[in-house]
């Protein structure tokens, strides 16, 4: 049995609000004529493009809690999502659980608008790298969903051509093969960067490399100003722009290709041996028929392994204004056991947050995967120094950069601001 004093809350529940035909008061959650009650679960994966197996989930949570009754609201991600929600929680009319992201759930919940979930028994059980990304002012304001990563896919029927049989793990390796792959007439790497994300995201991959192979607590130094962009990350912007030295990309063409429509089309359909992007991807691209590997960014020097560069992802959060808390978090601690939550990283081919957590070994994943289970790997800073608004602000600065039109130091004199700011 598992905890008896909520379930025999939620039944409660059930029998005071049977014959009541909506919500009243703060969330959208309500209780219907067919006795049971109704949570609404509000989230940008689910549906459209990245179903990510949320619906088998919500099945299964259904069948085990057979008077609870999930409506579940597909919402589009980013501005969609925010523009829909925000108004949503400050009339109390937002869903029961909602998702979140580290930027999300520190804005909403200094507004008040989620609930402490610190007593929920998974709250323990999240693992160091994850709990800085759920947790603000002392307090577990979401449950996280996955630790994502973001790195290299290779086409490996292109690189067969070009007589690759893997996937490079160094920086020297990387680049002698982007040049074998030139010679037989094969387009080496797409890195779409119209919105400048991925020129801001592979600057951060390679210093997952470089910079924190060489001192592990580099963002506590330079939150603590004892680190700079000056001085630490030259090596990392100097890739980027060796790759267009080279011929290996051209940095005004990806500016014009988007890298959330564009850029997954053009991979899948085979028209380029190298790609940059998060390993919610896969799945997509796998039934585009050819064999794909999914690995770190190879940075470092001949004969080296890299570092891995994973993202705090999705997140569920309960809403403080929800009539049905009890139902909500029922819902979000099905969530949290390994054997529900594996189905969603299963199909996101992420990392699980929680310690002693399953984590799904496709094919496509196992060097990323044997990165992260060695300990190489680090966590992009979401919580601190690279919020949204620096990484919108520091992918501005490299386009400006890879375009000609801003000088090295100045550059990273500019990223080294947008990181300092608050």
């Amino acid at each position: 049995m598992k905890r008896s004093g909520r379930l025999l809350a939620v039944a409660t529940t059930v029998a005071a609000l049977a014959t009541t035909l909506a919500a009243c008061g703060g969330g959208s959650g309500s209780s219907s004529s067919d006795g049971k009650v109704h949570i609404k679960v509000e989230a940008w994966k689910g549906g459209g493009a990245e179903p990510a197996n949320v619906a088998e989930i919500n099945k299964a949570f259904e069948k085990a809690h057979p008077d609870i009754k999930v409506d579940f609201e597909y919402i589009t991600a980013n501005d969609t999502y925010t523009q829909k929600l925000q108004p949503e929680l400050l009339g109390g009319k937002a869903g029961d659980v909602i998702m979140v992201d580290t930027d999300k759930m520190n804005k909403w919940g200094a507004s008040g608008y989620l609930a402490d979930l610190s007593k929920e028994s998974w709250a323990s059980k999240i693992s160091d790298s994850a709990k800085p990304f759920a947790t603000s002012d002392g307090k577990v304001l979401a449950m996280p969903m996955e630790l994502i990563g973001i790195g290299l896919y290779a086409n490996m029927d292109l690189l067969k051509k070009a007589g690759i049989t893997e996937v490079p793990s160094d920086w020297p390796t990387f680049l002698a093969d982007l040049a074998k792959v030139k010679k037989v007439g094969i387009t080496p790497i797409a890195l779409p960067d119209k919105s400048g994300w991925t020129g801001s995201s592979t600057f951060q991959a390679i210093g997952s490399t470089l910079v924190y192979q060489k001192n592990k607590e580099w963002d506590a130094d330079f939150l603590a100003g004892k680190a700079s962009f000056g001085t630490d990350w030259k090596s990392s912007l100097e890739q980027l722009k060796t790759l267009a030295d080279k011929g290996y990309v051209s940095w005004k063409n990806e500016l014009g290709v988007d890298e959330w429509s564009q850029g997954p089309q053009d991979f899948s359909a085979g028209k380029s041996a190298f790609w940059y992007q998060g390993a919610w991807q896969v799945s997509n691209i796998a039934k585009a028929g050819f064999p794909v590997q999914f690995t770190p960014w190879p940075a470092g020097a001949a004969g080296t392994k890299p570092n891995a560069m994973l993202f705090s992802g999705t997140m569920w959060g309960v809403n403080s204004q929800s009539q049905h808390a009890d139902a909500a978090k029922e819902y979000v601690d099905f969530w949290s056991q390994s054997e529900n939550l594996a189905k969603y990283l299963d199909a996101e081919h992420a990392e699980s947050p929680f310690t002693g957590g399953t984590t799904p070994d496709a094919t496509q994943t196992k060097t990323f995967n044997a990165a992260f289970n060695e300990g190489r790997y680090r966590v992009l800073p979401s919580n601190s120094w690279y919020g949204a608004t620096a990484e919108t602000a520091v992918g501005s600065k490299i386009q400006a950069y890879l375009l000609g039109q801003a000088s090295e130091a100045q550059t990273l004199k500019d990223i080294q601001t947008a990181a300092s700011a608050k």
